[in-house]
């Protein structure tokens, strides 16, 4: 077990995450994301008179499957192999995120920025709640997350996937070297 606990290297976990585009497209001519999923249940829960919502469902039902599927095993795996020790993580990031207090790396991300705690603070209603709509926001706004276009509308030489996953790129650079420390600051 001790080969499933450690990170694996991105020669072995890239490649394996890139098998998944040509997979599911053999397999049964699906496109791999996430972000869709919540549509799906959305349309499967509250049947309303929506036009969003009004399509078949059922024909994605193996989207639903894919995120209980991925659910499941974070859940499993939280329970069956818990975090033995501290994050490695670059010398400099620490030292850097020490500047605003947070030096616990115990867990797979920072409890004092991602935790039920920090959630009643401003720094953590920013960062967990306003960063959680954006996010969906975002990836709805673009017409799918980071999975799906990077990986699978790439794969498949879609070019607004390679100008969404630009973007998502910028935007993930621009906030973290630009907002991000101005918000761990409050």
């Amino acid at each position: 077990m001790n080969w499933i606990n450690q990170p694996w290297p991105w020669y072995i976990a890239g490649p394996l995450l890139g098998l998944i585009v040509p997979t599911l497209l053999l397999i049964g001519n699906k496109a791999f994301g996430i972000s869709s999923s919540l549509r799906h249940t959305c349309a499967a829960c509250f049947p309303a008179n929506i036009k969003f919502f009004q399509y078949d469902w059922k024909k994605e039902v193996w989207n639903l499957f894919f995120v209980g599927g991925v659910t499941l095993g974070a859940i499993l795996t939280t329970l069956l192999m818990p975090n033995s020790g501290n994050m490695n993580i670059n010398t400099e990031l620490a030292a850097e995120l020490n500047k605003y207090g947070i030096t616990d790396y115990s867990g797979l991300i920072p409890s004092k920025l991602f935790s039920w705690q920090a959630l009643f603070s401003l720094r953590g209603v920013i960062m967990i709640v306003g960063g959680g709509f954006l996010v969906g926001f975002g990836s709805r706004y673009a017409g799918g997350c980071t999975s799906g276009h990077a990986i699978s509308g790439i794969a498949n030489m879609q070019l607004p996937s390679l100008i969404a996953t630009c973007c998502f790129m910028a935007g993930g650079f621009l906030m973290s070297n630009a907002i991000l420390p101005f918000i761990l600051k409050l």
